[in-house]
């Protein structure tokens, strides 16, 4: 079986990868993407070769569809160190790495590309803030149901919630809630609309 992690072009990273996940042919796969912007002949003329152009709702359906990151469709991340083979990017691009080019996209704040303006570094500080943000709510729900259920626990044994280890709950929970507070302030000073997403 082809390893579509090093394959060369997106038709041929497209065409590995429903391969190896067993999905047997273009129809297949366009059977797997609701609507009609992919279509059986679209990915046929994509795999072949012949379509090289991708619309971004289309690479999306095609990467979920195959349960992939879209990053696997644009580079061949298995050779980080190969410059891009995507079709029609600018000049700008040229000399480009697959890991540079991962590190762009996602926003990787210590990753091989480096930004080169001071509004290029400001959106990835924000992209971050937001990331960890993101990470802090579900840390935060974690620590609420941990804390429920160790108080729970407390009085069903019919203690006073004393315990040691309880108590660091709290204060993890605590901090958590801090540092939601802190990003949310952040990321709304700097014009995001986070109405509802941190409750």
């Amino acid at each position: 079986m082809t390893n579509f992690l090093a394959q060369s072009g997106i038709g041929n990273r497209i065409h590995a990868i429903r391969k190896q996940h067993g999905i047997r042919s273009a129809k297949d796969l366009a059977d797997l993407i609701p609507g009609n912007n992919v279509t059986e002949s679209i990915l046929q003329n994509i795999e072949a070769g012949r379509k090289h152009d991708l619309s971004v709702s289309q690479l999306l359906n095609i990467a979920k569809a195959l349960r992939v990151t879209p990053i696997f469709l644009l580079t061949p991340i298995g050779r980080p160190w190969a410059e891009l083979d995507i079709a029609n990017l600018s000049s700008s691009f040229d000399g480009m790495t697959v890991v540079e080019f991962d590190a762009w996209i996602s926003g990787a704040e210590h990753g091989a590309y480096h930004w080169s303006t001071n509004d290029e570094r400001t959106e990835r500080t924000q992209l971050q803030a937001m990331r960890e943000l993101h990470a802090q709510i579900r840390e935060r729900k974690r620590l609420t149901t941990n804390l429920a259920i160790e108080r729970t626990l407390d009085a069903a044994a019919g203690e006073i919630a004393t315990a040691q280890e309880w108590d660091t709950t709290e204060e993890r929970l605590a901090e958590s809630s801090r540092r939601i507070t802190q990003l949310t302030s952040y990321l709304a000073s700097a014009g995001w609309d986070l109405d509802g997403w941190t409750d």
